[in-house]
């Protein structure tokens, strides 16, 4: 253990046995209930966000795009796979870079995950908040947004039990709802030419790439959303019954999953209605899909309003629970202040959750100052963008601990290897560059940027001298140094 404080200029405390009693995760969670809580985080970025990479690439540049991101993600997932079974711990993400590169990389991953969850929610409830406009108009759009989080804050702190079911839900009657969507495309609603009605620019085609090859690198934050946030399951590694194989299991069949919906809905949601250049830009892109088959009409418009935004609450209801987990992880281990991992009598992260919630509705208010352009086109990207570099960390400290480290028990072994890592790496740098490409966007990606600097502050300044050794993930990666 000194060497490793010599080296990363920490400070360790010793802790007493009820330190970590106070701060206990338990559950006995199943491949199954992994999956849904997997897809069930990712499943609302078929119901809106997506769509606004057709009016920055035209269909085949975001098909390109979501077609690169697919592939980064299948590599990462893979070795999210062996990660997860060799390091089973709440931390995820931190842990795996916490024993590659240090304290220091895994409190930054950690960082990024918390600005990616955090933001993640605030999109979501503002997305909601948009569906029940049309239903409860005189209900002010801030009242909407403090009960949509209370709900399923509530939900999350209530028991882990209940909250994997309203997952397990919520989950499938989204994939229902966007199953209906997909037939409904049979009775001839669904037409090709409508894939190609977005405006070219000068010398380009309006079929292929109206936008031209910068097209598809300009989409490629809108293919991610088809994606993000999957990469939260192995934050259910303390709550999961044999982890090292329910984890691989439920990561690879729920990417197999997302990759499967996201080209139905890429297709089919394109092209109906005012097509591709309609739903380019409207906040309810499959509303709009499903009114162009059913109607208008008070009925229709709340029966499609009620699905859509219980489909949009399966994400929400993951992403607040991966939210409160790699809050309640970083404050365990000593690098966030501890009192925000004490847990409930049912072993929940009541305060970690609650904090979530907070500076969720915080960041929902300050978007929403912003009128001239998408609010949640706004925080997609700003969630894309901390989301990569994480992805970026984790994808190289996998090729650090194979190397540095080849005889780290691995029950999981991904069949891509370094090789696979390396490709997903390269993927997500070129994502990540994507993120500064749209002008609109820069102010929010540049303060996600700015957050992430300051906590590089407060880790040097403050909680580098104060972590704890017996955490989970701290004592994997101190047993290993010493």
């Amino acid at each position: 253990m000194s060497r490793e404080k010599s080296k990363s200029l920490v400070s360790y405390n010793n802790v007493s046995e009820n330190y970590l009693k106070r701060r206990r995760l338990s559950g006995n969670t199943g491949a199954f209930l992994l999956w849904s809580l997997g897809v069930g985080a990712v499943i609302s970025g078929d119901f809106y966000g997506w769509n606004y990479g057709l009016i920055v690439g035209g269909f085949w540049g975001l098909s390109i795009a979501t077609l690169l991101m697919a592939i980064m993600y299948i590599c990462m997932i893979y070795t999210l796979a062996e990660l997860s079974a060799a390091l089973p711990h709440a931390g995820g993400f931190y842990s795996f870079t916490r024993n590659a590169f240090g304290p220091f990389g895994g409190f930054m991953c950690g960082v990024a995950i918390i600005i990616e969850y955090v933001l993640g929610t605030a999109a979501l409830v503002y997305a909601m908040g948009n569906y029940l406009k049309p239903v409860i108009p005189a209900v002010p759009s801030y009242l909407v947004w403090v009960l949509i989080y209370a709900l399923f804050v509530g939900v999350c702190i209530s028991s882990l039990e209940l909250t994997l079911q309203v997952c397990l839900f919520l989950t499938l009657v989204a994939i229902m709802v966007l199953g209906l969507f997909y037939l409904s495309m049979s009775a001839g609603v669904f037409r090709p030419e409508l894939l190609f009605n977005i405006p070219a620019d000068p010398g380009q085609s309006a079929k292929w790439l109206p936008k031209g090859w910068k097209g598809i690198f300009a989409a490629m934050p809108y293919g991610i959303w088809f994606y993000q946030a999957i990469e939260l399951l192995p934050m259910a590694s303390e709550e999961t019954k044999n982890a090292p194989k329910s984890m691989p299991t439920a990561l690879i069949s729920g990417i197999v999953t997302l990759t499967v919906i996201s080209i139905f809905t890429l297709v089919l949601n394109s092209g109906v209605g005012g097509g591709a250049a309609a739903i380019g830009k409207s906040s309810v892109p499959l509303a709009e899909g499903l009114e162009a088959y059913f109607g208008k009409g008070s009925t229709s418009e709340l029966l499609t309003t009620l699905s859509l935004t219980l489909a949009l609450g399966a994400s929400l209801s993951s992403i607040v629970y991966g939210c409160g987990r790699i809050l309640f992880s970083l404050s365990r281990a000593g690098y966030l202040p501890r009192w925000i991992s004490i847990t409930s009598k049912n072993n929940i992260p009541v305060r970690a959750l609650i904090l979530c919630t907070i500076v969720g509705l915080i960041c929902v208010v300050l978007v929403d100052q912003g009128k001239s352009v998408a609010v949640d086109a706004v925080i997609l990207n700003m969630t894309v963008f901390a989301a990569v570099i994480s992805y970026i960390l984790v994808m190289l400290s996998y090729i650090k601990l194979k190397l540095a480290r080849p005889d780290l028990p691995r029950p999981y072994k991904s069949p891509l290897g370094i090789q696979g890592a390396s490709l997903g790496t390269a993927l997500a740098i070129f994502a990540l560059i994507a993120c500064f490409y749209t002008p609109e966007y820069q102010p929010g990606v540049w303060g996600t940027a700015i957050v992430l600097v300051l906590s590089m502050f407060y880790y040097f300044f403050y909680s580098r001298r104060r972590l704890v050794a017996q955490a989970p993930e701290e004592a994997a990666a101190l047993n290993k140094a010493a």
